[in-house]
């Protein structure tokens, strides 16, 4: 009895060894392949960046969301600097991407799907230059991408008006303040929250439902 005991015990010592060892090597594995991904950036602006943040942080393949600045002339400006209208610059998220997961195509479909690319330095009651629809490329090929995606919406008339979209190279960036980081997330109570980026979200689950992330990522 006390053999088959002994017996059983080390057998599930073993069984228990093997089952960690088994994790850790996946582990180690899952750590590597994550590491040999390359991800892309991609630039957009399309009214205030937390409700652009917001909705492309909700994509599967995008891995990082950042608010910030480009396309002026004001050097490592400030929220306050922006608001006057004068620094020529864009609020902006630059997306962090997996382009074997999400491709720039897919990225501006979503782009001129949540915004109103019509409207000249607005977006709803948010008015001024840093409010811009803009696409600030980080190559030849985005740029001819985003070009000939721009032709093809507008020639089929997807929207009523002219489609006014900025796209130019992406130059100097500088990142937003960190409070203006993850925004939406940690503040969807607020009331611009609430009536703005909300919307936006509940259009994008239902327009763009195969591209979003799982529950829980």
């Amino acid at each position: 009895m006390k053999k088959i005991i002994v017996i059983t015990f080390l057998f599930c010592f073993v069984l228990n060894a093997c089952v960690a060892q088994t994790k850790k090597n996946t582990t180690k594995k899952n750590k590597n392949m994550n590491e040999n991904v390359k991800l892309e950036l991609a630039t957009f602006g399309a009214g205030c960046f937390w409700c652009v943040e917001a909705v492309f942080q909700r994509l599967e393949g995008v891995e990082k969301v950042e608010s910030g600045y480009t396309g002026g002339k004001t050097e490592r400006p400030t929220y306050r600097d922006i608001c006057t209208g004068l620094t020529g610059h864009a609020e902006v998220c630059r997306i962090s991407y997996d382009p074997s997961k999400i491709t720039f195509e897919e990225l501006l479909e979503v782009f001129w799907g949540t915004h109103d690319p019509t409207t000249v330095n607005q977006q709803g009651a948010d008015i001024g230059t840093q409010y811009r629809s803009s696409i600030f490329y980080h190559n030849e090929t985005q740029k001819k991408l985003a070009e000939e995606y721009k032709a093809k919406i507008t020639k089929e008339k997807v929207f009523d008006a002219p489609i006014i979209t900025e796209i130019t190279a992406c130059k100097e960036y500088y990142p937003a303040e960190q409070y203006h980081q993850n925004y939406y997330n940690q503040n969807s109570s607020q009331g611009y929250c609430s009536f703005t980026i909300a919307p936006k979200i509940e259009k994008l689950k239902k327009v763009f439902k195969n591209k979003l992330k799982k529950e829980g990522e």
